[in-house]
């Protein structure tokens, strides 16, 4: 039995946690429960960084059956130490690689911070984009250049499935094909359900006197009870803080002119070195930046 036999390694906000859910339809998949152990990486989700070496035997408690196993800790492509880690004992793994346009990927993992909350929990302010794109734990999962050559130092090309987020909206079929076919694996009919899973801002909402009175109540619910209930909701997709009399909808940030000329130095210059080391084409993204600024 392998320790693990793929990784969606990267990168947060680009359709991972609906890539990483659907693929675990296949009867012949397992995903970690929960989808980001972040097991390996130093960096432990957008803020911790413990600096301690992985307990590769506690992957067995992120199992429970000898299928093929795959972590999404989305956070792992940016760290560095993780492809040294997982070379010096996984030297074959496969690496699912989703990507989205730069820009629009911070501004999206910025919102998502400020709407949970996150950076003042952290002891961090991100009150505005600028002041959160000066904070490495933002900017450092945007380098997709950056972090790629450390990994290209320990392993080649072909163990990366490089993907673009977009592609999963547009040719969800097409794309899972691709994957299944890269993991050596016999192609899966998948159930295609772009609003399930999907970690979008729209589903962040605002909770009511009710649902805090049910979020309080809940968490007095001792885990040995609650895991099983919470487990099977999320298998579902069910989100029962999304019912009107519980939430309602958060005001959606958008994306400016300013957040893109913020940006775009140093994310175009990483996009040219990203596009030379792995020959993913990022003209588009260039042009659409720059659209973008001088509009």
């Amino acid at each position: 039995m392998s320790i693990i036999d793929a990784l969606i390694v990267g990168v947060p906000k680009a359709g991972t946690t609906w890539l990483a859910n659907t693929l675990n339809q296949n009867p012949t998949i397992e995903l970690t429960n929960p989808k980001e152990p972040n097991l390996i990486a130093s960096h432990k989700g957008t803020f911790d960084r413990i600096n301690v070496e992985p307990n590769w035997e506690d992957y067995d408690k992120y199992f429970k059956n000898d299928l093929f196993r795959i972590d999404a800790s989305v956070h792992t492509f940016a760290c560095p130490l993780s492809p040294k880690r997982i070379y010096d004992k996984i030297p074959k793994l496969k690496f699912i690689l989703c990507v989205r346009e730069p820009v629009s990927r911070t501004f999206s993992h910025w919102s998502m911070v400020i709407d949970t909350r996150s950076d003042i929990k952290n002891n961090a302010d991100w009150s505005n984009f600028s002041l959160a794109w000066d904070d490495e734990r933002l900017r450092e999962d945007t380098l997709y250049g950056k972090s790629m050559k450390r990994w290209l130092e320990y392993f080649p090309l072909e163990n990366f499935f490089i993907i673009e987020s977009n592609r999963m909206k547009t040719e969800p079929k097409i794309v899972l094909h691709e994957i299944d076919k890269f993991l050596d694996m016999d192609t899966y009919n998948y159930d295609i359900d772009m609003s399930k899973h999907a970690n979008a801002a729209k589903n962040r909402r605002e909770l009511s006197i009710i649902g805090k009175t049910i979020q309080k109540v809940f968490s007095l619910i001792p885990d040995l009870i609650k895991n099983p209930i919470v487990k099977k909701l999320q298998a579902k997709d069910i989100n029962i803080y999304a019912k009107s009399i519980i939430s309602k909808e958060k005001n959606i940030n958008k994306i400016t002119k300013n957040n893109y000329a913020i940006c775009s130095e140093i994310v175009i210059e990483d996009l040219k070195l990203f596009e030379k080391i792995t020959n993913f084409s990022t003209k588009h993204w260039i042009e659409q930046i720059n659209h973008k600024i001088n509009q």
